[in-house]
């Protein structure tokens, strides 16, 4: 269900108006609804043990880079999620957040040194590592730290997820991952280094699938590389098969989030009873997207109406800076007015203030609307605050986390002053 909705012609967060959040907090603000984080983790949650998997058998570690929010880490900490990271940041941000470092797993293809002696010295569960080369620095920096190093390594499968090519990760032509034809001498590889523990094997193929027929396929990809691994005695104690799953944004429609793992256990189990007379293994996901999506608004007000001979530009005080998706991707986003109107509507551009011609957030949308009406930019939850900046010296938006009819500021708006804090003019002469 959306927990925005209509309510007596005015758009709701769960049950507060979204004009009174503007009216508290102004505007541009992200706005999220716990219960739909709630629920969009429980998917995956209840799914893990419909089919017989307990905490241990299981786990979901949720993908920050998605939204990095300290309130959404601790929120889905509390609900029993791991984390999945991209950066020592992001490391400290789930500490921050009261998350557990021992349910993180580090995904990236440039980890530097210090960034494993952070992740080692907070006995991470593992790192998902992308190539040789950093294979032999965490095995030289374990060594240096007197550790052994938990690692998967992420297996490019080479299965085309047909999704966008900035989001598809799972090719040979890809930066991501060890080819999959390189990946039984690299599991040599590790397990000979003194300092390195083999615990898994990984894979993501991508984001924003709506089918699971990719993923089901780099399944038996990885399933086919295990069974290689253990006659040569290199166990598999994990099996990471990373996140993608979709959202709507339009009129997509997504693969239930039950009925994919449904398919991925069931596949496992077979397996396993056959080949590993039911020997178990854990399976990990790192879905960011679908737990964070469509939780999230982003709430703009319209500045200006502009109407011309060729185009309507409805003129808001978000951009490019707050909302990066439409204009790197050229993503769709739904818009909808907070305050229905009856009558009135005209085919509107959606664009920012920015100085580019490429800050827009949506093109031709029918909208009923007025100068200085209320706008929600749906589905903004993932990949809306994480990927802002502040070009043209924008501060970046509030967010706002919404509660049954409470609203929560969890990150306060920037100021022009902390924008530049951190800099400093030349001394004279």
């Amino acid at each position: 269900m959306s927990h925005f909705s209509y309510k007596n012609g005015a758009l709701h967060a769960e049950n507060l108006p979204l004009s009174e959040i503007a009216r508290q907090f102004g505007s541009p603000t992200y706005v999220y609804s716990r219960a739909a984080l709630v629920e969009n983790f429980s998917a995956y949650a209840d799914a893990c043990r419909a089919n017989g998997r307990d905490d241990k058998s299981a786990l979901v570690c949720y993908s920050v880079k998605s939204n990095s929010n300290l309130a959404v880490l601790n929120l889905l900490g509390s609900l029993g999620s791991g984390f999945d990271i991209v950066s020592g940041g992001e490391l400290l941000r789930v500490i921050a957040a009261g998350g557990d470092p021992r349910k993180v797993i580090f995904s990236g293809v440039g980890k530097s040194a210090d960034e494993m002696r952070l992740a080692l010295s907070h006995d991470i569960l593992c790192f998902n590592v992308e190539s040789t080369a950093e294979l032999r620095r965490l095995n030289e920096v374990a060594g240096e730290m007197g550790k052994q190093a938990p690692v998967s390594l992420r297996v490019n499968p080479n299965v085309d997820a047909k999704t966008h090519p900035y989001i598809s990760t799972g090719l040979r032509e890809n930066k991501f991952g060890i080819a999959y034809e390189e990946a039984l001498d690299a599991y040599r590889t590790a397990a000979a280094l003194p300092h390195i523990r083999v615990a898994g094997i990984d894979c993501h193929i991508g984001s924003q699938l709506l089918d699971d027929a990719p993923l089901l396929e780099a399944l038996e990809r990885l399933i086919e590389l295990i069974d290689r691994l253990e006659k040569e005695g290199i166990v598999i104690h994990h099996l990471d098969i990373g996140g993608g799953i979709g959202i709507t944004y339009d009129q997509d429609k997504p693969v239930a989030v039950g009925d994919y793992l449904s398919r991925l256990f069931a596949r496992i189990d077979t397996w396993r009873r056959l080949s590993y007379a039911g020997k178990p293994i854990q399976v990990m996901f790192e879905p960011g997207r679908s737990i964070v999506g469509n939780a999230g608004i982003l709430l703009t007000r319209v500045e200006y109406l502009k109407h011309g001979a060729a185009k309507n530009f409805a003129i808001v005080d978000a951009a490019m800076n707050d909302l990066m998706r439409p204009a790197m991707y050229e993503a769709w986003h739904g818009v909808q007015p907070v305050q229905q109107r009856a009558d009135g509507a005209r085919v509107y551009d959606i664009v920012g203030p920015v100085c580019e011609s490429g800050d827009w957030l949506a093109r031709e949308r029918s909208l009923a609307i007025e100068q200085g009406d209320l706008l929600a930019i749906m589905s903004a939850g993932a990949y809306g605050m994480t990927m802002s900046s502040n070009y043209n010296t924008r501060g970046r938006a509030a967010e706002v986390m919404v509660d049954g009819d409470r609203a929560h500021l969890i990150r306060k708006r920037e100021d022009a002053g902390a924008l530049f804090a951190l800099e400093s003019v030349l001394p004279r002469g």
